[in-house]
């Protein structure tokens, strides 16, 4: 085999990959797993909990946060 032949070796396996993971992403089987993963950022912590950052999410006297 020559260049060529792997590059050529390479390209088709590369397109099969790729069409297996399309195929895979919109199967209707993994619906249910994107669904969830969808709601991850809506999804409301506990109230006082820190947040990413490590910042306490209780409020003051005045009604903010701090």
């Amino acid at each position: 085999m020559d260049f060529i032949d792997w590059r050529s070796l390479v390209t088709v396996v590369t397109m099969v990959l790729f069409i297996v993971l399309v195929i895979r992403a919109w199967s209707p089987r993994q619906r249910s797993a994107h669904d969830a993963a969808a709601q991850l950022p809506f999804i409301d912590t506990e109230p006082g909990a820190p947040n990413a950052a490590g910042e306490d999410q209780t409020t003051n006297s005045g009604g903010r946060r701090g």
